[in-house]
Formats: structure tokens, C-alpha cells, sequence
């Protein structure tokens, strides 16, 4: 009997928790060719998922927790699942119900068929603001055109991933993360599946503007340096043209006698040149950051317990288990 391991990172959902487990029951029970557990990755949560979780597991032995030490964020969340699940292949699910767990069994029948990594497309995006929604297309298209990887357009963290992908990603320890452009970079056999996504089912987004702002932003940096050559391109630029109006100047003054332009536009190209390079510092501070940070060699997360019980060590793979 082959097993499958779900994935759900969770961080104060206690409003759809039940809700949630509700479903998945109702549909693992419903394959009984599978053997399943529910990996739930409580991440740093401040109200009641915890302790709702330890309530589902009294019940059903089924149900796993990682408990990590503190709130890490979603892909490092990700991460200590992938550490943690010992099935034949991986469904990450979110909490929210806005991906919906009856699209598993489809999943299922493509990796029985060879795929090892199907992945749901989004066909709509319900309870999502159009800003949202085309703040995402521009990311993606960006992101596209400006590394050589192929990225999966308007897809998420729900997928079935075989157990040769899991370990892969399991050997990726950066801790400045960008998961969905890690799914492609592995590569390995890719199946798409389209469906409408949903509002959430409780509860309130955990994605700020600024935290979805700063996930592009990682997704950027971790799999492409062409902002650090769109900041030479345009330093060269700069350059050329400055290079050529001040030629413009020596010319004019030498054979008209003009003097040099006034102070408006002095003051106006110094504080052009001011803005390209601070521009340019900033992008090169980016990447700077994020070397060092990875120099620290940190663990990137740290599991305060594992189905109640302590842990100690920094890491636990099915290997020490």
C-alpha cells in the first residue's frame, strides 16, 4: 500500500482548522488503496490552532504535528514539512480551503501514471482584488522573462510532489526561500491541472501587501541577476548621456561664449544621478543581504516539538526517525 503525506502549514487558523480536517476525512477515508497522513506545520501560531490540532490527533492518529519555535513564515513552514513526511508522494494544501482537497484523487490518478509533480493552475481566484490579481500577473511575466528557468504561471504551493521531488527539495537549505520557483527549478516530470479557486473558508488572509511585496522580491533575487545588470545597463547609460551633454556644454561655451546652464538644471541632473545610484545600491544591498545571510549558515528553522514530544536537535529527517 503506498502512502501519501499532506502537507499543511497553519498559522492561526484556528476559525477553519475543523473545517478543513472535516474534508480531508472525509475524503482520505473514501481510499482506502492509500495509506495517508495529515503532516500539520503549526508555525509560530498565537491563538488556538495548537491545541485544536492535539484535539484531532487524540482522534485520529493520522494527524501528525511539527510545532516549530516561533512564526518562520510559509516556505520555511514548507520546508520542515518536506523534513518531516515519510509518504510514497507529497499534497501541500493551505489551511484556508481556498484550494479544494477534492482535486487529490485526480492528482493521485496523474502520479500513478508516471508524473511526479502535478500542479494546479488557477483559472480564477475568487475574494481576491483586482489589484491583487494583476500585481501577480506583472510578478509572474517579470519573473519569466528575466531567468532562464521556466516558471509555472498563476500556480501555487498546491501540488502533488513524488517522494524523488520532496528530497530534492529537501537538499535546497537556503533560508531565503522561494518555493514555487524551486518547484521548477528541479524539474522532473510536470502535469497541470486547472481549477477555480476559492474565497477563504474563515479566518483572514495572513498576506499583506508588504509580505507579498517582499516574497516578489525573493522570488526575484533567488532566481535571477538581472536587476544587478538592468543597474549596470543603466549606469551606462547615465553615463554615456552625462558624458555627452557635458561635451554639448564644453562646445557651446568654448565657440558661443554661452555660459553654463543655471542652477535649475544642475540641481536636476544631480538629483537624477543621486536616484540611479541609490537605486543601484539598493539592488546591489539586496543580493549583499541575502549572501549574507546565507554566510550565517543558521538552521532555517528550529521545531519546538514534534506530536507533543520535545526536540532537541535542530533538524529531524526521516533518517533519524
Amino acid at each position: 500500500m503506498k502512502k501519501v503525506s499532506i502537507l499543511i502549514p497553519a498559522y492561526n487558523e484556528e476559525k477553519v482548522i475543523h473545517l478543513l480536517y472535516a474534508r480531508l476525512k472525509s475524503l482520505i477515508d473514501s481510499l482506502p488503496q492509500y495509506e495517508f497522513e495529515l503532516m500539520f506545520v503549526n508555525d509560530g501560531s498565537t491563538d488556538n490552532t495548537l491545541s485544536f490540532l492535539y484535539g484531532l490527533r487524540k482522534d485520529d492518529r493520522r494527524v501528525n504535528i511539527i510545532d516549530l519555535s516561533r512564526n518562520y513564515g510559509k516556505e520555511i513552514a514548507m520546508l520542515a514539512g518536506f523534513d518531516y513526511v515519510s509518504g510514497d508522494c507529497t499534497i501541500i494544501i493551505d489551511a484556508d480551503l481556498q484550494d479544494p482537497p477534492e482535486l487529490i484523487p485526480q492528482m493521485l490518478q496523474y502520479w500513478e501514471e508516471g508524473y511526479d509533480d502535478v500542479y494546479a493552475k488557477r483559472r480564477s481566484r475568487e475574494g481576491e482584488s483586482y489589484f491583487k490579481k494583476k500585481t501577480s500577473e506583472w510578478f509572474y511575466k517579470i519573473l519569466q522573462r528575466t531567468t532562464k528557468i521556466k516558471i509555472q504561471l498563476d500556480t501555487g504551493d498546491f501540488r502533488l510532489l513524488d517522494a524523488s521531488c520532496v528530497e530534492a527539495l529537501r537538499q535546497i537549505r537556503e533560508s531565503s526561500r522561494y518555493t514555487k520557483g524551486m518547484f521548477s527549478w528541479i524539474g522532473y516530470r510536470k502535469k497541470e491541472i486547472i481549477f477555480d479557486r476559492n474565497p477563504r473558508a474563515a479566518g483572514e488572509t495572513k498576506w499583506s501587501f508588504f509580505k507579498l511585496l517582499s516574497l516578489a522580491i525573493e522570488g526575484i533575487t533567488s532566481f535571477t541577476t538581472a536587476p544587478l545588470r538592468i543597474s549596470t545597463i543603466i549606469g551606462m547609460l547615465v553615463s554615456l548621456a552625462s558624458f555627452a551633454y557635458m561635451i554639448y556644454i564644453l562646445i557651446n561655451t568654448i565657440f558661443n561664449g554661452n555660459s553654463v546652464a543655471g542652477y535649475t538644471s544642475t540641481i536636476t541632473i544631480v538629483l537624477f544621478l543621486g536616484g540611479v545610484q541609490l537605486l543601484s545600491l539598493g539592488v546591489l544591498g539586496e543580493y549583499i543581504s541575502r549572501i549574507f545571510v546565507e554566510t550565517k549558515r543558521r538552521p532555517p528553522y528550529l521545531v519546538r516539538s514534534f506530536n507533543e514530544e520535545r526536540i532537541i536537535t535542530t533538524k529531524k529527517t526521516n533518517a533519524d526517525r
